[in-house]
């Protein structure tokens, strides 16, 4: 057998009836994109009563797909001991996955392992391939998959890329809205607009650009839910081709819509379009896309080998898991399917002491100058490194490992967490404005959520590695971190204002400098034995109180102005999904205008600068001037309908978009305008044109004067008075206020 070789980089790969596996490739020679097949049987094991595991080895020894049946010692991640379980070797993928779910209701008293795991994953866990990994491979006549070699590492900080096809495709408008006319097209090479005609020509022009450019990455807006299906639709109607697939032979595969429920809120992720040969990312579905864009979306598939079109639209909890199992699998560890370890049972002063969370010390509220914030790098993915914390091994003594062999969960988080403290350093090495900046910052934004999530799935219960007991040691660990790290603050004479979880603010008389806090910083290393760095220095941090209780502060409601002049905000209006646009802009505008303010005095002037930013918007909204657009609120629906007993404005607007004909899901975003009258909410996605004299302009000058009193209570000037300026006027408002500084 005659073999060639190849080299290129991995952008694909998928289940395949008759050969196992196929593989897209970037050509590293002459850049085409090539597709290759790989035989890839697996196993999958089963433990339990050995009467049991006798009776299945019967059931199984009848059929032809079956490889090989054999008895073997595994280890269990859960378990001291390893446990006798009978192998199943199977021809290919697609067979393992048939003969499975059959079995599953049939031996529903076993135990199965490595029974669910990705074909990615396992991939990766044999042959170290992964997305955009550069590879050599040797290949037969057939084009089929005999030897591949991965050339780089998924923790490589520059990794050499392939010369990747990027092409957008979107609507003219929002679909949901209003009459789409036309389409728009962008990439590196072209610009264009394609007009919907009548006659479908705009098939047949996108059909060319697709054959032309070949591209690897469509990106949409609206892909999933209005463009795929419109084009297949058009592409029927008319008789008119189009190749959405690299792979003609596939049809779109559509993943249906699923409702969840993540960290305290209900989640709606649509219907899916996944391609074969290329991918496709809809910017309206990807989960995370507003925090790391497609830099970070591929370096979130690089290193969990989740496939690039799932890695943007799915939470880190799953590229986090994906990583977990692999870990295990190169470990020959089993991976359980269905978890059924339960939680020990605890006392009620057991749980006193260990389920406490994370420390959080109140802040002072008010407006504080020259304030320094200082980070630990990822605190909680640091102390299970450091503590060796894992699900199978003894916990450690605060943070004292009780063994040096890191466990499962820390030898995965290891090289994630090295990596984005190299490429945090790296970041400071460039100019502001240089071009790979903002690359790096979306990298790490994507390794950042990785490392959040790690912590939470330690605790979570269908987690396959998770314990309780682990997570708990995790927080008691950072606990200790924080009151260290203060301890040694207040040692160097520093006032600490505000403790969260992982990092506090401080502030001393004469220090507003970054060399001030060097020492400081080397001394808290040295105590707590954990990466920390100085997050910035504030000229001025107002931390805010309850709305509800101006006595009571809200830990992580905040904002202020660093000294490079870079705004941050925490927990207020402008943060939250469901702030009409227009306010929320108006709210950052008056924070941007005080962050103008070097000085104490300058401050005060700026003040009144923001205040009559904020009277002026108090006039164009009065004015019917705010585009109906800057307006809308993007509320949730987090039950079912029929669920609620009281009506909420989303659910009202959800009511009406059902009494139209369209579902709502629980977890399903709806957007809606406050009106005059009844109904006193229009959902915007049932209405083209909407009078302003319909606006409830009452509602939404409520609404401003609460995000304009959060950024001007901190100065003095009392909620309640900023509430009946806007409702009224003529209220005398203390404009240069004495200043409550500290």
């Amino acid at each position: 057998m005659s073999l060639k070789n190849f080299k290129g980089w991995f952008l694909d790969l998928y289940l395949d009836r008759e050969n196992g596996l196929k593989l897209w490739f970037i050509s590293a020679q002459d850049d085409s994109r090539v597709c290759f097949t790989q035989a890839f049987p697996l196993s999958f094991f089963a433990a339990g009563d050995s009467q049991r595991l006798h009776a299945l080895w019967e059931r199984l020894s009848k059929q032809k797909s079956i490889q090989k049946l054999s008895r073997a010692q595994k280890k269990e991640a859960f378990l001291d001991k390893f446990v006798d379980v009978l192998q199943v070797d199977v021809e290919s993928p697609i067979q393992q996955t048939q003969i499975f779910h059959n079995l599953e209701k049939e031996f529903t008293d076993l135990t199965w392992y490595n029974a669910d795991v990705t074909i990615g994953t396992r991939y990766l866990a044999r042959y170290g391939a992964f997305p955009l990994a550069l590879c050599e491979l040797q290949v037969d006549e057939n084009d089929q998959i005999q030897d591949i070699k991965t050339l780089n590492s998924r923790w490589d900080l520059f990794p050499e890329l392939p010369p990747l096809r990027v092409m957008e495709i979107f609507p003219n408008c929002d679909p949901m809205r209003g009459k789409v006319s036309s389409l728009l097209l962008h990439s590196d090479r072209f610009q264009y607009e394609i007009p919907l005609d009548a006659k479908g020509n705009f098939i047949r022009t996108l059909q060319g650009t697709l054959q032309n450019y070949n591209p690897d990455i469509l990106v949409t807006d609206w892909g999933d839910s209005w463009l795929t299906p419109f084009l297949i639709a058009e592409s029927e109607k008319r008789g008119i081709q189009l190749d959405l697939n690299r792979d003609t032979n596939r049809p779109v595969r559509w993943q249906k819509e699923t409702t969840y429920f993540s960290y305290g809120h209900i989640v709606f992720r649509p219907e899916e379009a996944h391609l074969f040969g290329r991918c496709h990312v809809d910017r309206k579905s990807a989960m995370m896309w507003s925090d790391y864009s497609l830099a970070g979306t591929l370096e979130m598939a690089r290193v969990t080998t989740l496939p690039i079109e799932k890695a943007a639209r799915v939470s880190p909890g799953q590229g986090i898991s994906a990583m977990q199992v692999i870990t295990a699998l190169q470990r020959d560890i089993l991976v359980p399917y269905q978890k059924r370890q339960v939680e020990a049972f605890k006392t009620g002063m057991d749980l006193i002491q260990s389920d406490r969370g994370g420390m959080v010390y109140q802040p002072k509220s008010g407006l504080h100058m020259d304030v320094a914030q200082i980070d630990f790098i990822s605190m909680y993915p640091a102390v299970i490194i450091k503590g060796n914390i894992s699900p199978e091994v003894p916990l450690p003594v605060v943070l004292e490992p009780a063994n040096t062999e890191l466990g499962l969960v820390p030898a995965t988080l290891k090289p994630l967490y090295d990596k984005r403290v190299a490429i945090k350093l790296k970041t400071r090495e460039y100019p502001s404005k240089h071009p790979q900046l903002a690359v790096l910052k979306e990298r790490a934004n994507a390794l950042k959520w990785l490392l959040v999530v790690c912590f939470g799935f330690l605790g979570y219960k269908n987690a396959r590695f998770g314990r309780i007991e682990a997570h708990e040691a995790v927080t008691k660990g950072g606990r200790e971190v924080l009151l260290r790290a203060k301890e040694v603050a207040e040692e160097e004479g520093f006032e600490v204002l505000h403790m969260y979880v992982d990092a506090l603010w401080i502030k001393k008389k004469g220090c507003n400098k970054p060399e001030h806090f060097s020492d400081l910083i080397t001394r808290i290393n040295e105590r707590t034995r954990l990466a920390i760095n100085l997050d910035g220095i504030y000229r001025w941090l107002a931390f805010l109180p309850s709305k509800t209780d101006s006595r009571i502060p809200i830990a992580n409601r905040y904002f202020g102005v660093f000294q490079s002049g870079e705004v941050k905000l925490r927990g207020i209006e402008s943060r939250r999904r469901d702030t009409p646009p227009w306010i929320a802009k108006v709210q950052k505008e008056m924070i941007q205008i005080l962050a103008k303010a070097k000085t104490r005095s300058e401050l005060e002037r700026c003040l009144c600068e923001a205040f009559d930013f904020y009277n002026r918007a108090l006039k164009t909204l009065k004015s019917g001037e705010v585009d109906s657009h800057g307006l809308v609120i993007n509320g949730k629906v987090s039950y079912a309908l029929d669920a609620y007993k009281a009506s909420t404005p989303s659910v009202r607007a959800a009511r009406q978009m059902e009494a139209a004909g369209i579902t709502i899901k629980p977890g399903q975003r709806v957007r809606f305008l406050y009106t005059r009258g009844e109904p006193d909410v229009i959902p915007w996605d049932l209405s083209a044109r909407i009078e302003h004299s319909r606006i409830d302009v009452a509602k939404y000058l409520e609404l401003l004067a609460k995000a304009g009193a959060t950024v001007l209570a901190p100065f003095g000037i009392e909620p309640i008075l900023m509430l009946e300026w806007s409702q009224r006027g003529g209220i005398q408002l203390p404009l240069a206020p004495p200043l409550r500084i500290s």
